[in-house]
């Protein structure tokens, strides 16, 4: 069976990134994540990805490079991370709990889902790294 991608998003505006907390399922729900989705058969990375962003959050992205390495989830799945740039859309919470705009200071604080924990690292050198450049 082919492994199933998983995709997620790292919206980074200025210093600042976007998490989605989960609603579901139990296990996960109230926990801070990257939004993103399933990539449907036949579908690229970033083509799933701009897919997700728009359905679950109302808004348009460029996909671009790879955040971090990729994390195996249970099931046969592989969670893949991109940085993404808002083009258009205000984020609204469509199939999340709530959304959140945090800086690299509030990153440990956050109660992630496992899986993206292990992206810490490479989220505050990204928020790093976008507060350094000038705007």
């Amino acid at each position: 069976m082919p492994n199933q991608i998983v995709v997620a998003g790292a919206l980074i505006d200025g210093a600042t990134l976007l998490v989605a907390q989960r609603d579901r399922p139990p296990r996960l729900a109230g926990r801070w994540e990257l939004p993103g989705g399933k990539a449907m058969p036949g579908e690229t990375d970033a083509a799933a990805l701009a897919r997700e962003l728009d359905e679950e959050l109302g808004v348009t992205v460029s996909v671009g490079a790879q955040l971090g390495a990729d994390v195996d989830l249970d099931g046969g799945m592989t969670l893949r991370a991109y940085l993404v740039t808002l083009i258009g859309g205000t984020a609204s919470a469509r199939d999340h709990r709530a959304l959140r705009w945090v800086t690299v200071a509030d990153l440990d604080a956050l109660d992630w889902v496992p899986a993206d924990r292990a992206w810490l690292p490479d989220l505050a050198a990204a928020l790093r790294s976008a507060g350094a450049s000038p705007t």
